[in-house]
């Protein structure tokens, strides 16, 4: 099977809220959607699907206007789109058997019983279910729930497949075997795709494009791998794991606060006040010494004297896999050290950090 393009252009207008975002996929290809809760993620891919009404703009599938509003309004039902929506909920018949499930699809889109139930036992053997094809739902745990519905879903080889975070309410090793799944049977069936998600490791494993989506709008698009190294939004960078703080050009320095910076790249061509944004790893910064906060800057921090030296005041520390990411202010900073490291330094939220950055690790992005 082979996707079909898409081209989209969805405004929704709610009370207070407003969604005004265009989305292109090529055929076969799978685009993320990636944006904060309340971003406007489930309302774009309802649209795409029929489920939400258009205010303004259009939805085109290959050479067919699915929707176009307001005038000439043109509007496509569902079930005649020839897109199948999959969200966190497997949504899986509870009196039918898995092998039913995946039937059902099929039969609904016209295919004789045999052929239906054929075809079934091929999509059970493609997602790993070989041999449970006769049990209920509820005999299945989430992951192999969510393997039935995505073998029904692109078992009726939909011009368009839309995943709303498909993998939220999985464990990671789930979603993980889910993913890989995704991403051979999506390759396999060249099927266009959008998927809606918060995980920045499904961007990257399962699409080749990437939509940023805050409050109603696309704020940054593009390859995966482009917006995920130049973030647009401290959301984004938040995405990719990365510090981005946004100062500007004084006096051929790149200067935010107390921070600053040899510029290089953009910023030493941008004139004088320009806004840039510098982007760094949280594990590039380094905690040069701490001192007990006080009203003001402790005197007992050693004085930062070149670029790259700078102090802040700790607000946080979080736990991550690597140890722990510590969290300053003015400006907000992420900075990722052992744990073993973070309780010699004696590190807490409060305390005064002389940070230090080395040139070499940071990148400038200009602004959008």
């Amino acid at each position: 099977m082979t996707g079909t393009g898409l081209d989209a252009r969805v405004v929704v207008e709610r009370p207070a809220f407003r969604l005004d975002a265009e989305v292109t996929a090529a055929p076969g290809e799978v685009v993320a959607v990636m944006g904060p809760s309340g971003a406007g993620k489930s309302t774009l891919l309802g649209a795409l699907a029929g489920l939400v009404d258009l205010g303004e703009g259009h939805i085109r599938l290959g050479d067919r206007e699915l929707d176009r509003a307001p005038r000439p309004r043109v509007r496509t039902t569902p079930s005649q789109r020839g897109i199948v929506l999959l969200g966190q909920e497997p949504r899986l018949f509870p009196h039918l058997t898995a092998h039913e499930n995946i039937a059902f699809g099929l039969r609904v889109r016209g295919v004789a019983k045999a052929g239906a139930l054929g075809e079934a036992d091929e999509w059970l053997w493609r997602v790993g279910l070989d041999g449970m094809g006769d049990r209920r739902p509820a005999e299945l745990s989430g992951g192999q729930q969510q393997r039935v519905a995505l073998a029904r879903a692109l078992a009726t080889a939909p011009a368009a497949l839309l995943l709303d975070e498909p993998l939220t309410s999985l464990d990671t090793e789930t979603a993980a075997d889910i993913r890989a799944l995704l991403h051979h049977q999506l390759a396999a069936t060249h099927t266009t795709a959008i998927v809606a998600t918060h995980d920045a490791v499904d961007a990257v494993s399962l699409a080749s494009s990437l939509v940023v989506l805050e409050d109603g709008r696309v704020t940054q698009s593009g390859p995966v791998r482009h917006v995920l190294a130049s973030p647009a939004t401290r959301f984004a960078a938040a995405v990719a794991g990365l510090n981005r703080v946004v100062g500007s050009i004084r006096s051929g320095r790149w200067v935010q606060g107390p921070l600053t910076l040899a510029t290089s790249g953009v910023a030493s061509a941008a004139p004088e006040g320009t806004e840039v944004a510098a982007v760094f790893r949280p594990s590039s910064v380094e905690i040069a010494s701490v001192a007990p906060g006080t009203g003001a800057i402790s005197l007992r921090v050693e004085s930062p004297s070149r670029a790259g030296d700078w102090t802040a005041r700790v607000t946080r520390l979080e736990q991550t896999p690597a140890g722990v990411r510590v969290r300053t202010a003015d400006p907000e900073v992420a900075v990722d050290v052992p744990a073993d490291t973070a309780l010699e330094l004696g590190l807490a939220p409060g305390v005064i950090a002389h940070l230090r950055l080395a040139a070499s690790v940071v990148r400038f992005v200009a602004m959008p």
